[in-house]
């Protein structure tokens, strides 16, 4: 069972979301709040659904607040700005996902979350990995994914490639919870708020090492 939470400014929208997503056999909505009085929902459900199109650092406030190794802020919009779904995803968001796509769009990307992918819309997944590989350009440190071992590479690359938690655990013939811990050490050692954020930084140095890749 997946269980949900809520936190959106608008009721209405919210109390709708919330009664579809609980006709759902495998999913639970646990809670539903108001943006406003600016709750951490974060220890009470699996995924966290956050209104991303409040005013000022609100949103990813929020974000910051929602999310934890055991719990998935995704945030929800009326539109798809890269600047803004990157700011997202370094303040720990673990997809977005526009207001305006359809129920079955987003019951396929809340199952997908919880198994551990990340979701960014199509049309704008190229200039968000462009504009993460820039700012690490910016940086212009070391890349410290030289410091992965090779089995975190490889649960890296398996997530790159689009695997959820448990495909990657399946190929590599580990458990989820092995995938899960390598995660949470890449993410440390590469200083990465996101899947999505690691997987930049790592394209990145293969960019500037070609010869450098996981065997």
């Amino acid at each position: 069972m997946i269980t949900v939470a809520i936190v959106d400014q608008e009721q209405t929208f919210a109390d709708a979301l919330a009664i579809r997503l609980d006709a759902e056999d495998d999913i639970k909505v646990v809670a539903v709040a108001k943006a406003s009085s600016g709750p951490a929902l974060g220890g009470c459900a699996d995924i966290v659904l956050l209104d991303a199109d409040l005013g000022g650092d609100t949103t990813n406030l929020l974000c910051d607040a929602n999310s934890s190794p055991h719990t998935r802020a995704v945030m929800l919009s009326r539109t798809s700005e890269p600047e803004r779904i990157v700011a997202a995803i370094q303040a720990g968001a673990a997809a977005w996902i526009r207001k305006d796509e359809s129920v079955e769009y987003l019951l396929e990307a809340l199952r997908g979350i919880a198994r551990g992918q990340t979701w960014v819309p199509a049309a704008e997944t190229g200039n968000v990995l462009s504009l993460l590989l820039h700012q690490q350009d910016s940086r212009n440190d070391d890349m410290p994914a030289a410091r992965l071992t090779l089995r975190e590479r490889q649960v890296l690359d398996c997530l790159a490639s689009g695997a959820g938690r448990s495909e990657a655990a399946a190929r590599l013939n580990i458990s989820v919870n092995t995938v899960r811990t390598h995660m949470q050490n890449i993410m440390t050692k590469l200083d990465a708020h996101s899947t999505l954020e690691a997987i930049a930084m790592v394209r990145r140095r293969s960019q500037s090492h070609p010869g450098d890749r996981p065997g």
